[in-house]
């Protein structure tokens, strides 16, 4: 398929109904490892003509990725990064760590937005936030794809430097995802301290199972958690 650009149109639409000024766009990457933080970016890019190739970072190569993210940073208007760690992904569900880590990144931007622009279908962030959901943002949006591509290189950046110390993980490989060095690694040596204990993989490893922490509630139904919502990470 040919190459398509990302656009300013959600970002035209929410300006003409809504009248915001300020949209941030917003996505994350992590949700799906096994180790490590989810992380999102809130970017805020205005209406310029965006970097040559700007696209969905998992379509990216790893160099063209770290190059693009470098020229972003001084390109977007604003951008701002939050986190939300193993045990709180452990302790709150993932829905919930979502939303935490993006009401920090948000709340880290210099000017607070209007209205933001959330990749994918589901809205985890709910009120006061005006929120507008668009599937594939990360390909058709601007300000979405700009956040994808700077949130994938800078958790991709953290977990080389998790990895450090267990090296057997190969987290600068698989940024903390299944692969099968990952496998092997948890197999014999059990899960490290940055990894998610409250998920599945641990169901396979007899002698880790133990490890597992289960919650007493469904995903979904968490007590409010607005006090957590200003912790540093």
């Amino acid at each position: 398929m040919p190459y398509e650009p990302p656009t300013h149109t959600v970002e035209r639409s929410l300006r003409a109904t809504t009248g915001a000024k300020i949209i941030a766009g917003v996505d994350e990457v992590g949700r799906g490892a096994w180790a490590g933080p989810v992380t999102v970016c809130a970017a805020i890019t205005g209406l310029r003509r965006p970097p040559e190739g700007l696209t969905d970072s998992k379509l990216l190569t790893v160099k063209r990725r770290t190059v693009l993210a470098e020229e972003l940073r001084t390109w977007v208007t604003s951008y701002a990064l939050g986190h939300a760690s193993p045990e709180e992904i452990d302790g709150l569900g993932m829905t919930a760590s979502l939303r935490l880590a993006a009401v920090r990144a948000l709340e880290a931007l210099p000017v607070r937005p209007d209205a933001v622009i959330l990749d994918g279908k589901h809205d985890y962030l709910g009120t006061p936030w005006r929120v507008r959901t668009v599937i594939k943002g990360d390909q058709s949006c601007v300000a979405v794809a700009a956040a994808s591509v700077i949130a994938k290189v800078q958790r991709d950046k953290m977990m080389a430097e998790l990895g450090i110390d267990h090296a057997d993980f190969c987290f600068a490989d698989n940024a903390g995802y299944p692969s099968p060095v990952h496998k092997a690694a948890l197999a014999e040596r059990g899960p490290t301290p940055h990894h998610r204990l409250s998920w599945a993989y641990l169901d396979a490893l007899p002698q880790w199972r133990h490890l597992k922490k289960v919650r007493t509630w469904v995903e979904g139904s968490v007590p409010e958690i607005e006090g957590q919502l200003g912790f540093d990470f």
